[in-house]
């Protein structure tokens, strides 16, 4: 039994059918990767993960625990943090700012954006997050002005901010989207780091079959909100329905 068990989930959207019967097991400390593509419902399966939405049948369990029902704040304290598309910090404070707001939250249950100008007060916080910059390898960086920053590092803050809750899944929405090749390529190189040094499982989300190749264990494939197939890299580019429609010229 996986530590995300995803049973015949389906989502309509009046006469849409999003997702028919969703079945997925996800292996603990794993990385699984969910390819397909525009359309075939992997954002809407992510979301229906997190708490922004419920499913209309089926269920979600995560660590023997359903998730349904459950706010997105509940659900990112049972364990299960979630990386956006588009990297979600705030960019009117520094990095360290920014790093220190989860680390209140694993702390506290809670963090109150007025309390902002005395949180540098908080020895421990600011050592916590100052530590989580260092593993990133962000620490020049702490008194940077978090707008300024390429997406690239701001998609490295973004996982740190999510790895300060101590998750043991993470979940990642297209890590690597509008990134240059380089910033992808560090992206890659963070996310093996993060596996090898950590006891957390990683969901993916992911267009770039670059990005899929070099990470994932397992892969599984949507179409039109069913899986079409599930199996390790490998066997996944050999696979002509996958490669005829969801791989093309990148397999």
């Amino acid at each position: 039994m996986g530590i995300l068990e995803i049973k015949d989930v389906g989502k309509r959207f009046g006469g849409l059918q999003a997702l028919g019967d969703v079945n997925l097991s996800v292996a603990e400390n794993t990385v699984h990767a969910i390819i397909g593509p525009n359309g075939a419902g992997k954002s809407t399966l992510l979301n229906c993960l997190v708490g922004k939405l419920i499913p209309d049948t089926g269920s979600v369990m995560f660590d023997g625990q359903s998730v349904l029902g459950r706010t997105p704040y509940e659900i990112n304290q049972m364990g299960i943090s979630r990386v956006f598309q588009t990297p979600e910090i705030f960019g009117d404070l520094s990095v360290l700012e920014n790093m220190m707001i989860p680390c209140f939250a694993k702390r506290d249950g809670a963090f109150r954006m007025h309390a902002i100008e005395n949180m540098l007060k908080e020895k421990d916080i600011v050592e916590k997050a100052e530590t989580m910059l260092e593993d990133m390898n962000m620490a020049d960086k702490r008194h940077m002005h978090s707008a300024s920053m390429s997406r690239g590092d701001k998609r490295r803050l973004e996982i740190a901010m999510c790895l300060a809750q101590e998750p043991r899944l993470l979940l990642l929405d297209e890590p690597t989207a509008g990134m240059a090749r380089a910033d992808t390529n560090n992206t890659i190189d963070l996310l093996k780091q993060i596996k090898d040094e950590r006891d957390i499982t990683i969901a993916i989300i992911e267009h770039d079959m670059h990005v899929v190749f070099s990470l994932a264990e397992r892969i599984t494939v949507l179409a039109q909100g069913t899986p079409l197939v599930e199996d390790t890299p490998e066997n996944i580019k050999g696979h002509p329905k996958v490669r005829e429609a969801y791989l093309g010229e990148t397999a």
